[in-house]
């Protein structure tokens, strides 16, 4: 394990069962050492966080083997968040930070181990694979290549998939994680129409916990909100 310094706080990188892992410390931690766990792209677009650790909350990543979320990914995040209960005395849940192909991630593993999610917050996630990286409706990024390669499934055999990060509504819904979904109406990578709106639609339609930012304009990037107050407010009031 190596110390040094991140953004002003003490920051932690070690390896756990093979994956490189960081975990950010604040000054003073929080009642009940809650803790952020940011799922993919560590480091991108860090204010909310930073917010966050200057509240006392931990912030913590760990390295996949592909951003397009094979099960075994999700399988190990709940290795990990045992592992950080016992090696760091964190508590056993904590608030999901997932952008893009992070969101995805997100939302299998809030779906399959609940008990270690408070709530969730998924900024322009990604829900339908067929939108991207397929880019087969509104998406223009296609990043098909990358998903074959790594995935081990083509366009024909995804006609048939039923298992979309979408196709996991009804266990989150059933799981009572509250979410805050934030996208800009404009996203030309993830278009929110073909993902995240799917999920926001499902939820409102069978009574699920979801608040839902909209940015007028908002392209993919940059994730977060020009001033973070109603997702800093979102993690405090379920967690």
């Amino acid at each position: 394990m190596t110390e040094s310094i991140w953004n002003g706080f003490k920051r932690l990188d070690f390896n756990f069962e093979g994956r490189y892992c960081i975990l950010i410390c604040p000054d003073n931690a929080v009642e009940g050492k809650k803790w952020l766990y940011r799922t993919e792209y560590f480091g991108a677009f860090p204010d909310l966080e930073l917010s966050m650790i200057k509240k006392g909350y931990h912030l913590a990543y760990m390295t996949n083997t592909t951003r397009m979320c094979p099960e075994s990914d999700t399988d190990m995040r709940h290795k990990f968040c045992e592992y950080m209960s016992e090696q760091f005395g964190l508590n056993s849940k904590c608030a999901l930070i997932g952008y893009s192909c992070g969101g995805m991630q997100a939302v299998y593993f809030a779906a399959k181990y609940p008990q270690h999610v408070a709530c969730a917050y998924l900024d322009a996630p990604v829900m339908n694979y067929l939108s991207w990286p397929f880019a087969l409706g509104m998406s223009q990024d296609d990043r098909s290549q990358e998903f074959i390669d790594n995935m081990g499934m083509s366009l024909s055999d995804l006609l048939n998939f039923r298992n979309h990060p979408i196709d996991q509504k009804e266990k989150l819904l059933k799981s009572g994680v509250p979410i805050m979904l934030v996208s800009g109406d404009s996203d030309k990578t993830v278009p929110f129409c073909e993902n995240g709106q799917l999920l926001y639609d499902y939820f409102k339609q069978n009574g699920g916990n979801i608040e839902l930012i909209i940015k007028p304009g908002g392209d993919h990037h940059p994730h977060g909100l020009t001033d973070n107050t109603p997702i800093v407010e979102f993690i405090e009031k379920y967690y």
